[in-house]
């Protein structure tokens, strides 16, 4: 089993920044990428940014250039920086690690932009 630790949601006003980070551990063996996902109410799920384990990235189009995914591999962490954050940003963040036959997400963490 893995567990993925989140950290770092809150309270921003609108143009503010904030800096997410999931620590993974437990049985990893081969993490193929992490992500970030995020889901607003009445929305669905929706990748936000990925990272893969060489380090290429992936980004939805709506936080292109403002956000910023990365990793620590010694540390099976990864940070997401997020910058000009704007009110539709609102969401409950989920981080998810996929390695090779396994599928894990973390709890979530709250990120509001107030405008």
């Amino acid at each position: 089993q893995v567990q993925l630790v989140e950290s770092g949601g809150g309270l921003v006003q609108a143009g503010g920044s904030l800096r997410l980070s999931c620590a993974a551990s437990g049985n990893i063996f081969r993490i193929n990428s992490m992500s970030y996902y995020r889901q607003a109410p009445g929305s669905q799920r929706e990748l936000v940014a990925a990272i893969t384990s060489s380090g290429s990235t992936n980004y939805a189009g709506s936080v292109k250039g403002r956000f910023t995914i990365s990793r620590d591999g010694a540390r099976n962490t990864i940070y997401m920086q997020m910058n000009s954050l704007k009110p539709e940003d609102t969401a409950v963040y989920h981080c998810h690690l996929w390695q090779t036959g396994y599928n894990y997400w973390g709890q979530g963490t709250q990120v509001t932009v107030s405008s």
